[in-house]
């Protein structure tokens, strides 16, 4: 099965929450400004957000308004690409400037950021980087462990202390040695206890700071992982860590499986920070550069 076919089958329940809704609400009807207020309250309904669901309703009101939409089949062509121009241009993560590359990995636990990490790893390595993993999650052992099976099932380098070690240390080293051996690419994990909220974006702060001191100009990324079956809740959060450390990137996981998956347009619109990958399943493969007009493809198709 290719990506997109893979793209197409994970979004399905976003499809049936939101594209099916819209077209049964066109059945047998005037394409009118009432059709258009019903369209809109299905968009803020499937997670796209108050902002972004407004923005498209006023561009189809307008197109509405001007004679420019008559049909359902117009509507349906006219919010696909304003979808697509909402999420912008394609952003992948591209690494870039002096070795290494750092990876500052951000996001609350349970998101995936563990298994987010080792599937960049497992990417970079098959495009002929060296990684190295900092295990910077230092209050789960289990987390250590996890990253140690990646680094073995990938090749890549590892870095680690004892389990409740200072995170900021852990950072700091696997900067130093990745520039002493001349790694392409450093990985660094954090911990995400957000029930601690202001501790942990001290925390992270903190190892912003120390990564800088080893490395002027990195972090050349902050990739926030978050999980769409979360909702307007994975808005919340990357507000929150965006606060703390200036969030480059996202990474949104679980897609497959979840209705939710319109919050990738209210993070674009909300807080203007690209999605640079996407999650669709458990395979190493399953995590893929962010593609707007394939991905709005995939919900319409």
């Amino acid at each position: 099965m290719g990506f997109l076919d893979k793209l197409k089958s994970g979004l399905s329940k976003t499809k049936k929450n939101l594209v099916e809704r819209v077209e049964t609400v066109l059945l047998n009807r005037t394409v009118d400004a009432a059709a258009i207020d019903a369209i809109e309250e299905i968009l803020i309904t499937s997670d796209i957000g108050a902002e972004a669901s407004s923005e498209i309703a006023a561009f189809l009101r307008e197109k509405v308004t001007l004679g420019e939409i008559r049909t359902s089949g117009e509507v349906k062509t006219a919010l696909r690409s304003q979808m697509v121009s909402l999420l912008g241009v394609h952003q992948p993560l591209v690494t870039f400037g002096e070795k290494p590359f750092v990876i500052l990995t951000v996001g609350v636990n349970g998101v995936g950021k563990t298994t987010t990490i080792g599937k960049l790893a497992s990417r970079f390595i098959s495009e002929g980087n060296s990684v190295l993993i900092a295990a910077g999650d230092t209050f789960r052992a289990a987390a250590i462990e996890q990253l140690e099976v990646w680094a073995h099932r990938t090749g890549a380098d590892i870095i680690k202390h004892q389990s409740g070690s200072d995170p900021a240390s852990v950072a700091f080293d696997a900067v130093e040695a990745a520039k002493a051996r001349g790694t392409d690419v450093a990985i660094i994990d954090t911990a995400g206890r957000l029930h601690t909220k202001s501790q942990l974006m001290e925390e992270l702060k903190k190892i912003n700071r120390v990564i800088k001191k080893a490395m002027p100009d990195a972090p050349q990324e902050i990739l926030l992982v978050v999980d769409a079956t979360t909702g307007q809740n994975a808005l919340r959060q990357a507000s929150i860590f965006n606060e703390a450390v200036g969030v480059t990137g996202i990474a949104l996981t679980k897609l497959d499986g979840t209705a939710k998956g319109g919050i990738i347009f209210a993070i674009k619109k909300e807080l203007g920070i690209p999605v640079r990958l996407i999650g669709v399943g458990e395979g190493v493969d399953d995590l893929k550069d962010f593609n707007p007009s394939e991905f709005v493809t995939a919900l319409f198709e």
